[in-house]
């Protein structure tokens, strides 16, 4: 046994004295892994090898330029034409602008093969730390190799080709001859293609040996951003870049630190030519085309590689925009003046907008910038990221309601503000300086109303709306939306993502992305590539008709009407943004659409602190525009899908109801619900109880009552209130009851009542139901004729008056001369006023007053006419011109006839008329003395009184 146990211990031994150590396990496992990843990455290397491009001498030359077509395949444009292009041989270089371009572009050019491998290096750590693509490690034969074969794309397969070929290249080619082409074919800015151009262009040297320092480094710093760089728009910015090339070239020995600051000292606008490049024409929208022919087409370069390319350009809608956005005199829009800043720099009002083709999303035209968009620069209409305002309120509130919730245009919305937003101290405030209470969807949107989107919103929720936002292309990233941002928000757009998204609305709901190109093709190889992107459902047609026929009633009615084209069926909708502690609106929008197309416009300055004079530009522009394009065209309307019902609604109803048969015309609307959701219970605001039935009304002779009765058969809970009026006299309540009978005691004999009933609850009433009594007896008064007649003339009138004693009458008073009767008259009062054509001055009239009975057995009885003469005394019986005294009853100025009182000088004490005698006591009324009333002149008429002059 110990024998055996021994043996045991000494295998175990021997084992563990065999048994490697762990640390010679780790390095085994990372050295196997290290060639595992070695042969991995060398096989995908090889592949990415394997697949580059062969280098083609003939693109290392001048490229071809790039044909470019409109609409209607006309060709318009020419990119990269030769007369961009200035071709320079090694040898014409001067050493300055070598030197200033190898120290900021490739330092160890003539050292590397055309790879600078401490530079990889570099951008691997930078890489690693940052991201792929966040620092290039590309030589100048590199970037030689990127222009002429290779995409631009930060792909590691396109790097290791791009360096494959680059060592190559170095391989056929010499250090002078890579770098001739480099400076033949970088792009410079202003559409000038290599250093040729661009010293002519900048410049205006053709000869590059007289190139300066500051004029070879600014050449040697345009091509990291040829537009932002651009000397002739951001010489500031060029500053900073040409003391970076600068310094640069210092560190590189180049240059002495004393003949770098005597650059630095250099004023960039006065090395500049004069003459700042033209803008080239239609250059927004073609420098849409740049930019999708470089994401949809992998590899194209409109500049290089001979294209064709047909675009969606309507080149008379270009051209009407651009002449919208010019300094024309002839422009009809009438932009504000500069603006100056606090440090006394002066801001001009920008634009951007564009014109989609309703039905396809086409674009039509781009106007990028006021004047023109100018070298290349921001083009406003699709590279601005500005807060949308109020445009954002159909997007992400009224929209999704309508989709997920099902609203009709007539749901009610509380405008009951200021809102506070939870879990934060803000608020949400009215526009408008006053809020509505309970209004509808479609007021609230018209009205453009703050609160009911907030409202909206936070019951749509914010996930949801950002989704039916992102289906209209709007993009929020990992963000998420806020009740805030239904009102602009901190959401950034532009005028063509805008209006992309509204045309989803003017489309059926329909969605797909703007776009300027439909096809490219390639001359070489005849492919052709289709970047028309494809349309989608992005909402129902319900809600994008029900949006639409809500912003019509925007462009009509509400925010947007002063941009409303007369006769034209559009929608539109406004938007201002506001900042906090800055007064005004430093951004104005409008979206509005037809079935034929959909513009979307803003305004504002490249400062957005600074706040607009005028905010109704973009109306303006909408209206001007979409009448141009709309000329002579057929606009149809929007067409009401089958799944949206009209509805009349009575208004003010909650939740809406059907009106009644009794509602008034004037409280009902018409609203559109979603077809199923429409009301059905109809609204009891306005009904009105049935009329009492089978009214009858007769005399009791033995009680001397009126018996009165009806029928009426109803559950709920009835009272009628009962009136009477005697021999058609005004109607006096009596009673209320709830029998349907009454008695009427203490009557009139011979007297006829008009019975009334009216059926009543605590809200509504009935129609009143009539019924006539007469009563017998009365017996027949005497109708006494009237005593004291006396006629009276006043100047050019008789004043008539009488007493009368007896049973009520009207009176019938006759005027009449020399046996014809010339006035009759029936009045109730006793007296009256007579004048007229047929009173003259010099004449006689008989006054006849004759007494009528009117009530009872009296009714229509004639009493005894009484009658009296009056003369009305002639102009001479009545000048006055001779009298001087102060009598009491005497007017001062004159006496009926003489408006000038020239003559008469009367003081008229006791009546004290200042200028007339009658009913004019100053003249100013109808017997003015100037003659403003009745056209007389100079107060020389009968009644003219004191020739208008107030006492």
């Amino acid at each position: 046994m110990a024998t055996n146990g021994q043996s045991r211990t000494a295998r175990r031994k021997q084992k563990k004295a065999t048994k490697k150590p762990l640390w010679k396990k780790l390095l085994m496992i990372i050295g196997i892994a290290i060639l595992v990843i070695g042969i991995g990455v060398g096989t995908l290397f090889t592949y990415y090898i394997v697949t580059a491009p062969d280098i083609d001498a003939s693109k290392l030359e001048t490229p071809f330029s790039s044909k470019i077509y409109d609409k209607d395949g006309e060709l318009f444009a020419d990119l990269g034409a030769g007369e961009q292009r200035t071709k320079v041989e090694y040898d014409e270089l001067p050493q300055v602008l070598i030197d200033a371009v190898l120290s900021t572009e490739d330092a160890r050019f003539y050292d590397h093969p055309g790879v600078d491998i401490w530079r990889v290096g570099g951008a691997v750590v930078a890489n690693i730390t940052n991201g792929f693509g966040s620092e290039g490690a590309s030589t100048i034969t590199q970037q030689v190799i990127e222009n002429s074969f290779l995409s631009p794309e930060k792909k590691i397969s396109i790097k290791v080709q791009e360096m494959w070929l680059a060592l190559q290249l170095e391989r056929d080619y010499s250090k002078e001859e890579i770098l001739e082409m480099y400076l033949n074919k970088i792009y410079y800015g202003n559409r000038a293609y290599g250093v040729g151009k661009a010293a002519e262009l900048y410049f205006g040297k053709t000869d590059l040996s007289e190139l300066t320092l500051p004029e070879a480094a600014i050449l040697a710093g345009l091509p990291q951003r040829p537009s932002a760089y651009n000397p002739f728009k951001n010489p500031d910015l060029m500053k900073d870049r040409m003391n970076t090339v600068l310094n640069l070239m210092v560190e590189n020995d180049t240059i002495s630190e004393s003949e770098a600051e005597e650059a630095r000292q250099v004023d960039i606008p006065s090395l500049l030519t004069d003459d700042t490049p033209d803008p080239t024409p239609y250059q927004a929208f073609l420098q849409q085309v740049t930019k999708e022919v470089k994401e949809k087409v992998q590899g194209a370069d409109v500049y290089t590689d001979g294209l064709k390319i047909h675009t969606t350009i309507d080149t008379d809608a270009q051209e009407h925009v651009e002449f919208l956005l010019s300094d024309s005199e002839d422009n009809p829009v009438n932009y504000p003046e500069a603006v100056t800043d606090e440090e006394g720099n002066e801001h001009e009002m920008e634009a951007g907008m564009t014109v989609l083709d309703t039905s396809t999303g086409a674009i039509r035209a781009i106007g990028g910038a006021r004047g023109g968009l100018e070298n290349d620069g921001l083009n406003y209409a699709t590279d601005i990221s500005r807060q949308p305002g109020s445009t954002f309120k159909p997007i992400i509130g009224y929209g999704p309601a309508i989709e997920e919730l099902q609203w009709s245009t007539y749901h009610q919305l509380n405008d009951d503000g200021p809102y506070d937003i939870a879990g934060s101290d803000k608020q949400i405030n009215t526009w408008a300086g006053q809020y509505y209470g309970w209004v509808t969807m479609r007021y609230a949107l018209q009205q453009s109303l703050n609160v009911p989107a907030a409202k909206t919103f936070e019951e749509v929720g914010g996930s949801t709306a950002k989704q039916f936002a992102e289906g209209l292309g709007i993009s929020f990233g990992d963000n998420d939306i806020l009740v805030g941002d239904v009102l602009g928000g901190n959401i950034g757009t532009n005028p063509l993502d805008l209006s992309g998204a509204y045309r989803a609305f003017a489309n059926g709901g329909v969605y797909n992305e703007p776009y300027a190109v439909t096809k490219v093709e390639f001359p070489d190889n005849g492919r052709t590539v289709d970047t028309k992107p494809e349309p989608k459902a992005a909402m129902s047609e319900a809600t994008a008709y029900m949006i639409s026929d809500m912003l019509q009633t925007a462009i009509e009615d509400g925010t947007g009407a002063q941009a409303n084209v007369p006769g034209l069926p559009d929608a539109g909708k406004t938007g201002t943004t506001t900042r906090e502690n800055v007064e005004g609106s430093p951004d104005s929008w409008f979206s509005g659409y037809t079935t034929n197309y959909t513009i979307s416009i803003w305004t504002g300055y490249n400062d957005n602190n600074i706040t607009l004079p005028d905010t109704k530009i973009p109306h303006a522009l909408y209206k001007n525009t979409m009448s141009e394009l709309s000329s002579g065209i057929d606009t149809a309307d929007f067409s009401k899908p089958d799944s949206v019902v009209e509805v009349d609604i009575e208004d003010g109803s909650r939740p809406a109801k059907l009106p009644s048969d009794y509602t008034p015309e004037s409280e009902i609307v018409t609203e559109l619900f979603i077809e199923g959701t429409e009301p059905s219970e109809t609204s009891e605001e306005f009904d009105q109880l049935d009329p009492v039935e089978g009214l009858e009304a007769d005399y009791d002779e033995e009680s001397e009552t009126i018996q009165v009765g009806w029928d009426y058969d109803s559950e709920e809970d009835v009272s009628f209130e009962v009136s009477a009026s005697i021999d058609d006299g005004e109607m006096q309540g009596l009673s209320s009851t709830d029998d349907t009978t009454m008695e009427i005691s203490n009557v009139e004999s011979g007297a006829t009542y008009e019975i009334q009933v009216v059926a009543t609850t605590d809200s509504n009433t009935s129609d009143p139901a009539t019924t006539t009594v007469q009563i017998p007896g009365g017996e027949e008064e005497d109708i006494p004729a009237v005593s004291g007649l006396s006629a009276n003339p006043s100047g050019s009138a008789i004043d008539v008056t009488w007493q009368y004693n007896g049973p009520p009458a009207n009176f019938e008073v006759a005027v009449s001369q020399g046996g014809s009767e010339i006035q009759s008259q029936t009045v109730e009062s006793q007296g009256i006023v007579i004048e007229g054509a047929g009173v003259q001055p010099g004449q006689t009239y008989r006054i006849a007053v004759t007494p009528v009975g009117q009530n009872g057995a009296n009714q229509g009885v004639r009493g005894e006419q009484s009658s009296t003469e009056v003369t009305i005394p002639s102009d001479e019986q009545s000048n006055g011109s001779d009298n001087e005294d102060e009598g009491e009853d005497t007017d001062g100025g004159n006496n009926g006839e003489n408006g000038n009182g020239e003559e008469n000088s009367d003081n008229g004490d006791d009546n004290n008329d200042n200028g007339n005698n009658g009913n004019n006591n100053n003249g100013n009324e109808s017997n003015n003395g100037n003659g403003d009333e009745n056209g007389e002149e100079n107060g020389n008429s009968p009644n003219a009184g004191n020739s208008g002059i107030e006492n």
